[in-house]
């Protein structure tokens, strides 16, 4: 699902840096590299490009992060791979 894209400025997924102990276990667990770390803290990187599964929140032990798990970008771009892997199947099979 690399290079997937929902909408910009509209991702649920917030960040309190302050809170966050620079664990790592965001970037571990993000599918999209939408953080990194710098200077002992997570950064957004890439905050568009959050797809909000939600695996960020779940694993931060901190709860540094924060984001509305399934409200429509991971759906969305979940839904449309599995209707383009569905055709695609459908014209090979």
């Amino acid at each position: 699902m690399d290079g997937f894209r929902y909408l910009n400025n509209v991702v649920t997924l917030a960040l309190d840096q302050p809170t966050c102990t620079g664990c790592g276990r965001c970037v571990e667990v993000c599918p999209h590299q939408v953080f990194i770390i710098a200077r002992g803290k997570a950064v957004l990187a890439d905050r568009d490009a959050c797809m909000e599964c939600g695996a960020c929140a779940l694993n931060c032990p901190v709860k540094a992060i924060t984001v509305d798990a399934g409200v429509g970008c991971a759906i969305g771009i979940i839904s449309e791979w599995l209707r383009e892997r569905k055709l695609s199947k459908g014209r090979y099979c």
